[in-house]
């Protein structure tokens, strides 16, 4: 059995507007839209997948779009800020694009040993920009609204809010193998996977916070990384030895899963790396057209018409 997560495979969030949603993730971020799919479990709703240009994992951005959702209420037990590496040299260029496009950011700031930047997504998701040598050689997406040398490389990790944050922090470290970093009084980093794949889980532990209440703009899930089928169900395993009482291993024609709550209520899975999104389309093709898991084909024609058109294309549209 392996001993760690590989990483971060995926973040999945709540949403509203989908055409809002596509505006800021790839018009204003730059990020590939490689899939348009529908939610398995209710296929009125979109699936929309953003990443680099292959959608590997651990670049992958996920959005459930409800148009009418009310927005989630911030607070304890809840992934509250997600953050994407930049390249190295980025921060001024990323600073200048946000003034430019009127979009409001804060910062920079000083985290441990990096600067980064934050703004709000169109519902309130805190995103954060973050420069970052390890991810210098990972190839940029060319054909975006964002220069290649400029353009965001991958997740550089995820802060987790908890009204106590020792239970999440022995799950991360014991079970799940990841390394402990740098800490304050009120934050503690683990480190996930190596080299490129590299992420930073910052946990920071609110006691005086009211618990988070899921809406538009709130993570519905983080998936991290595991290498193949015999793997997960290995971790699958280790998991329900621990009390968490994972689910049975689910198709998601994109990778393999499994789910469950750690245990401060933050919804995790272990999804596998293939067999990834080129099985029904080319890379050059990636998230032109629907696409629909077989036990949906019969159904195209409903489907298609309840969802909302989005206006997607190469042009730089900006924040919505």
């Amino acid at each position: 059995m392996e001993n760690a997560v590989l990483g971060i495979h995926h973040i999945t969030v709540l949403a509203g507007s989908p055409q809002d949603n596509y505006n800021f993730y790839s018009g204003l971020l730059g990020l590939r839209l490689v899939k348009k799919t529908v939610n398995f479990d209710a296929p009125d709703v979109y699936h929309l997948y953003y990443g680099d240009e292959q959608g590997n994992p651990g670049t992958i951005m996920t959005f459930f779009p409800f148009p009418d959702a009310r927005r989630g209420k911030r607070g304890a037990g809840e992934i509250s800020a997600v953050a994407f590496s930049i390249p190295s040299g980025s921060l001024n260029f990323w600073m200048d694009r946000l003034a430019e496009k009127a979009v409001d950011f804060s910062g920079p700031f000083k985290r441990f040993d990096e600067e980064y930047i934050s703004l709000l997504d169109p519902d309130g998701m805190l995103v954060e920009l973050v420069p970052d040598k390890s991810a210098d050689g990972l190839p940029g997406w060319s054909d975006g609204s964002i220069p290649v040398e400029h353009s965001v490389r991958k997740f550089f990790g995820v802060t987790i809010t908890q009204n106590d944050v020792n239970l999440t922090a022995g799950l991360l470290h014991g079970q799940m193998g990841l390394n402990p970093s740098d800490s304050t009084d009120h934050l503690k980093r683990y480190v996930a996977g190596t080299a490129e794949a590299e992420v930073k889980i910052d946990l920071i532990e609110r006691p005086d916070l009211g618990g988070a209440k899921a809406g538009a703009g709130s993570v519905h899930h983080i998936a991290w990384r595991t290498a193949n089928d015999e793997e997960q169900i290995n971790w699958q395993s280790k998991i329900d030895e621990a009390g968490l009482y994972p689910t049975q291993v689910m198709d998601r024609n994109y990778f393999h899963s499994i789910y469950f709550h750690e245990p401060g209520g933050v919804l995790f899975e272990i999804a596998t790396d293939p067999p990834g999104f080129l099985i029904d389309e080319d890379i050059d093709s990636l998230g032109e057209s629907l696409k629909l898991p077989e036990w949906y084909e019969s159904r195209r024609k409903q489907i298609e018409a309840v969802l909302p058109v989005i206006e997607t294309g190469k042009a730089d549209v900006g924040a919505g």
